[in-house]
């Protein structure tokens, strides 16, 4: 994509999803309590979840939008944060093997262009014992009348929201990526009706033995 949707979609990003944000709220708050240390975010967009991080934390922000990095500043210097922003893509992660504490993805399995590599990277910095917190939206339940029109529409739609696929079964990929353990509760999101269902979990990385 070029710059100018590039800035566009920043732009859009930082000045439509407060309503959105403020309903996830509840789901934030229980999703994030207990985080801090290193913690990676994958497309990090404009730092909606800044607040949610203890102030002193080092936040990684992985995000391929430059125009997304004034407002990334900006939260982490509103919040506390010690932030080191990162180019790149999450299906290859430029970190070192268990590197950080947390790993966090929020509305963004969705857009990468292969899911499980991604986990697998997301595995690959996490420190032994470490946390993938996740809120996405999903397909809806098979066969639905819900679940036809996100395959209908699938292309349309990623057109229009920078390559999101509203098709994604994220809790089967993150099911069978390989962490220890893995929990996520399903809800529904005040969005559009094909990106409507979202899950909210935690995946645990195995500790040494």
């Amino acid at each position: 994509m070029g710059g100018g949707y590039q800035w566009l979609f920043a732009w859009c990003m930082a000045h439509t999803m407060a309503d959105y944000e403020q309903a996830v709220a509840p789901h934030k708050h229980d999703l994030f309590a207990g985080i801090g240390g290193r913690i990676l975010e994958l497309g990090a967009g404009t730092g909606p979840n800044a607040v949610y991080y203890p102030p002193g934390s080092t936040w990684i922000a992985l995000e391929p939008n430059p125009y997304m990095y004034p407002y990334l500043k900006q939260a982490a210097q509103t919040h506390g944060l010690h932030l080191e922003l990162a180019a790149g893509r999450a299906e290859a992660i430029p970190l070192a093997d268990a590197s950080v504490d947390a790993v966090v993805s929020t509305l963004v399995l969705c857009s990468v262009s292969n899911p499980s590599q991604v986990l697998q990277e997301v595995l690959r910095v996490l420190k032994p014992g470490g946390t993938f917190h996740f809120l996405e939206h999903v397909a809806a339940p098979t066969q639905t009348r819900l679940w036809h029109w996100q395959k209908r529409l699938k292309p349309l739609w990623r057109c229009l929201a920078d390559g999101c696929c509203p098709d994604r079964e994220t809790g089967r990929s993150v099911e069978q990526a390989g962490f220890a353990s893995v929990n996520y509760t399903a809800f529904e999101a005040p969005l559009p009706a094909l990106v409507r269902p979202q899950l909210v979990g935690r995946a645990h990385k195995a500790a040494l033995a």
